[in-house]
């Protein structure tokens, strides 16, 4: 349970993934803290083998080490995102538009096609409406630097989006599953303290 929204340990996409962290993305506005989503992230269990470099650090310092997230990048993983507090669509696409644009500046990757398909990205989120307890996934597979987005919402049909432009599915990983500047501290402690527990097996 994350912030009383069930999460299931385990989910088969192309093969089983396993949840290694959880948190929520929250703000603090006058002392009061705001929840706006749950996070459960998913991934290949082959993934400590990948890892070896890191066995013995601490949660902690994995948590601090952004070069242990990078690595992270490289596997196949599933975030499931819960709504907790309702928004529009259109809010979270701009806040996410503009965390990848930034990212992608800063590296020199924000080319026509980059910013081509994160319009995609912003279009496919401008008309819903994120009620609470709707469901956003990130698929991203290991083998491609592709995406697949899916937003369900009680008693609506499914919609999908691929995003084929591997700098903007890099970056949108990196939104979640960015070490230091991800968008959810939480998060980034929850799996940094499971795969440190893992690696000391």
């Amino acid at each position: 349970m994350v912030d009383e929204v069930p999460f299931s340990l385990g989910v088969t996409i192309v093969k089983p993934l396993s949840v290694f962290g959880h948190g929520i993305t929250d703000i603090e506005i006058h002392y009061l803290q705001i929840k706006f989503t749950a996070i459960g992230v998913y991934l290949d269990p082959e993934i400590v083998t990948h890892l070896q470099q890191w066995k013995g650090k601490t949660g902690t310092d994995l948590a601090e080490d952004d070069d242990f997230f990078e690595a992270l990048i490289r596997v196949d993983k599933f975030v499931r995102v819960v709504v907790i507090k309702e928004i529009k669509g259109s809010q979270y696409g701009v806040q996410l538009e503009s965390a990848v644009r930034d990212r992608l500046a800063a590296v020199d990757k924000y080319e026509d096609e980059e910013e081509a398909a994160l319009e995609q990205v912003v279009e496919f989120f401008q008309s819903k409406y994120f009620k609470k307890n709707s469901v956003l996934t990130f698929y991203f597979p290991a083998t491609s630097g592709s995406a697949e987005i899916v937003f369900a919402a009680e008693g609506k049909e499914e919609s999908k989006l691929k995003v084929e432009n591997a700098n903007v599915v890099e970056m949108i990983q990196k939104w979640y599953l960015g070490g230091t500047r991800g968008v959810s501290p939480a998060t980034i402690s929850s799996l940094a303290t499971a795969l440190s527990a893992e690696l000391s097996k």
